[in-house]
């Protein structure tokens, strides 16, 4: 199957975390038809495939699998139409085109032995959205069943233009933090508050106390984002509910900063369950947590030139607030880790521009990640993917001796 057609089906087929059973079984089809030995549901869902090609270290090249619960608005003619339990799911962030590259990777990597010596691993892994799936793999024994990796290398296509690659040592993405928090307090008719403990106004309270973390607790040369991405509260106009609910997303590059932040949550919304009365405590849940991506100094100098040799321009596109989970691979084997991005954007859409102030302005009017409207664009995206994914792997293999295969 081409790549482009690759793409266009796992497009069309989207699935949530730890459910991308399809998705896995397309994928271990097209490692084992690449000649690669292939074991499923590692973690879960996950697919580990293994090429060995003489003596030599072992690079572990990533993806991941799963799509969100979003509506997909593009119009593509392989558009999404898919509907879990009455959600609409959609591979909204790109991991359709994370696959597809590593799929193309794997390929040219079988295809051309003689250009490397060791051992590559092609893992794709489930559930990067909700923030579990390579703990899950890595605590399904991946490395004691498969051998540890000398780096982890991937890439995630980004709204910034097609043929571009974005690549940045030290921090890279941030550390991700997930809280669901109830607010409790005691309901009654709304024409009698006084009888009452409001958590609606216990939670507007919070929800505005909560933006001082960034502008008041946290210095300005540090990055902090705490967003109340939902709040859910009551049934009637006239009836005051004994809960009210706030979902959170932090993120944080710096570990004390991430652990001054969650304290300040805390804090925050037990003083304003204190000041209202409430009856109990708030239960605080944490339902993510995962930390920043990092990128090893060392190990980004040694893969640039491979990625400069392959993409029109490599850029530092500065540290990224989205979040990612590829990090827990590297550091539970000990390894560098080298992750970047993949200009994904219609070149189109940034012709003309002459400064990076006008590309970044350009950047920030594309449909991102997320986006019920975020479509990158199959060419040549698909094929910088490839090819950079599988220049980076050679570029920690060493030449080898093996005929083509």
């Amino acid at each position: 199957m081409e790549l482009a057609d690759l793409y266009r089906d796992l497009h069309q087929h989207p699935e949530l975390g730890f459910t991308e059973t399809r998705t896995a079984a397309v994928a271990a089809r097209e490692l084992r038809d690449a000649g690669f030995e292939v074991t499923e549901g590692v973690g879960g869902t996950g697919v580990v495939g293994v090429l060995r090609n003489g003596d030599g270290p072992t690079a572990l090249l990533r993806a991941d699998m799963d799509a969100l619960p979003v509506e997909e608005k593009t119009g593509l003619p392989y558009a999404s139409t898919v509907v879990v339990d009455g959600t609409p799911v959609a591979h909204a962030c790109g991991h359709d085109v994370h696959v597809t590259c590593l799929v193309g990777a794997a390929r040219a990597l079988s295809a051309d032995r003689s250009t490397w010596s060791g051992t590559v691993l092609a893992v794709c892994q489930p559930a990067e959205e909700l923030g579990g799936g390579a703990t899950a793999m890595v605590e399904d024994g991946m490395f004691d069943r498969f051998g540890r990796p000398d780096v982890v290398l991937g890439q995630h296509v980004a709204p910034i233009p097609a043929g571009v690659l974005g690549l940045r040592a030290g921090p890279t993405f941030a550390a991700a933090d997930t809280l669901r928090i109830i607010l409790h307090g005691r309901g009654g008719h709304g024409s009698r508050p006084e009888a009452a403990v409001d958590p609606v106004v216990m939670a507007a309270s919070a929800v505005l106390r909560l933006q001082t973390i960034a502008s008041r607790e946290v210095a300005a040369t540090d990055m902090v984002v705490v967003t109340v991405g939902a709040i859910h509260a009551g049934t009637a106009a006239n009836i005051i509910p004994d809960d009210a609910e706030l979902r959170l997303s932090i993120r944080t590059f710096d570990p004390d900063v991430r652990a001054r932040t969650l304290a300040a949550v805390e804090r925050i919304v037990r003083a304003e369950a204190d000041a209202a009365g409430a009856p109990k405590p708030p239960t605080i849940i944490t339902e993510t947590a995962f930390p920043a991506t990092v990128n090893d100094p060392d190990a980004v100098e040694r893969t640039r030139p491979a990625l400069t040799g392959t993409a029109p321009f490599v850029v530092d596109p500065g540290p990224v607030t989205g979040s990612e989970d590829v990090g827990i691979f590297a550091t539970a084997a000990g390894v560098p880790l080298v992750y970047w991005l993949l200009g994904g954007a219609d070149p189109e859409a940034f012709a003309g521009a002459t400064s990076m102030d006008e590309i970044r302005l350009r950047v920030a009017a594309q449909p991102a990640n997320h986006s019920p409207l975020y479509a990158p664009v199959i060419d040549p995206t698909l094929d910088l993917g490839t090819t950079a994914l599988a220049a980076a792997a050679r570029a920690w293999l060493p030449p080898g001796t093996t005929r083509a295969g």
